[in-house]
């Protein structure tokens, strides 16, 4: 018995392997539903908007700066 199950995983190829091993993944997955993914889309969507608010806002204030120091 040993021997035929050594020879059923030794035909199985890379790409079989592969998508075996990860749809037993996608089955353990807790996915959420769909007003959480709502609300955690929403969350994602603002806190791209605030860091990007204040990368810009640091950009501008030290331009401003390193012009102020070089006169320029």
């Amino acid at each position: 018995m040993a021997e035929r199950a050594k020879k059923v995983k030794k035909s199985e190829n890379a790409i079989q392997r592969y998508y075996r091993e990860t749809s037993g993944e996608l089955r353990k997955v807790s996915w959420p539903t769909w007003p959480e993914a709502k609300r955690l889309t929403g969350l994602v969507l603002l806190v791209m908007v605030v860091v990007g608010i204040f990368l810009s806002s640091m950009d501008y204030f030290a331009g401003e700066l390193l012009g102020l120091i070089l006169g320029i």
